[in-house]
């Protein structure tokens, strides 16, 4: 398991019933988490003291409760700044579990010792952009969201990465993609993380069992000659790891060598000193894996 260990102002404090207990910077958050299936019980006081609880309705959807949030916060993960804030279904604006993939990302291209292009793919708020740019990389992020990805672009800023070359893209990702390609437009990686489900603004239904493999092969014909590394994550239950690993190698190894390497991403839990698995991610390089 991939385990994203290094932060500073995240933790995860507990879980239990179906919900987990967290620190973001100064606040505490309750969640729901359909993965904590165990009860454990709740000798935190955080269960008792927490700053804000998103409560799941019976009729559908939620809302938080005992709000006391500012609008937003900053929290650091290393040299990157992140804003989040309670949002609608249960959300900040930020998935602390996928630091293990922006170490990898950055490391990869850090080692690369050349100028590395990224085309970041229902990029959100812009986590994997920032530790790209950050890295040294030129960043294309892409999100069909106009105010993800305003979002992330207050993101970089709060990181010192205002002025690094990110162009900001708010369109279909699949049509964008498609039109690059015709533009002889490539990429030395491509990183994408894609919904478990989705409706394109035509009415156009995207699900992830059904469309991953044909979008990877479009995405795939976008890399350059030299690629770096294809990164896939995927928040879908039941979706195995090694699902991502034949994808990946089926379209990206035979057809540029390299390696690919699949696993779970997991979030460590401080109270009982185990790991929350949070989703899965293929990682594919043209260099072997250190």
């Amino acid at each position: 398991m991939w385990v994203s260990d290094g932060w500073e102002d995240y933790e995860l404090l507990d879980c239990s019933d179906g919900e987990k207990l967290e620190r973001w910077g100064g606040y505490t958050l309750v969640r729901p988490d359909p993965q904590v299936i165990w009860r454990t019980g709740r000798a935190h006081p955080g269960w008792s003291g927490y700053d804000a609880r998103y409560a799941r309705s019976r009729s559908g959807g939620g809302g938080w409760e005992a709000n006391r949030l500012p609008r937003r916060w900053t929290v650091t993960y290393k040299n990157l700044r992140f804003y989040v804030k309670p949002m609608n279904f249960k959300h900040t604006g930020l998935f602390p579990e996928q630091a293990a993939n922006w170490d990898f990302a950055s490391d990869r291209i850090r080692r690369a010792q050349r100028p590395v292009s990224v085309l970041n793919l229902f990029a959100y708020t812009g986590g994997a952009t920032v530790a790209c740019a950050a890295a040294g990389a030129s960043v294309c992020h892409v999100d069909a969201a106009r105010g993800m990805v305003a979002w992330a672009r207050e993101n970089a800023a709060a990181s010192g990465l205002a002025d690094r070359p990110i162009r900001w893209i708010v369109d279909d990702c699949a049509k964008f993609v498609e039109r690059e390609i015709r533009r002889g437009r490539r990429y030395d990686a491509v990183i994408m993380d894609p919904p478990s489900y989705g409706r394109g603004p035509s009415g156009e239904v995207w699900k992830l069992e059904d469309d991953l493999w044909d979008f990877v092969e479009l995405a795939a014909r976008a890399l350059s000659d030299e690629p770096l590394f294809f990164l896939i994550n995927s928040y879908t239950t039941g979706l195995a790891p090694s699902v991502l690993t034949y994808l990946l190698e089926s379209i990206l190894t035979r057809r540029y060598g390299g390696s690919t390497e699949s696993d779970e991403l997991g979030l460590p839990v401080a109270a009982s000193g185990l790991v929350l698995p949070c989703g899965a991610a293929g990682r594919w390089t043209k260099e072997r894996q250190p």
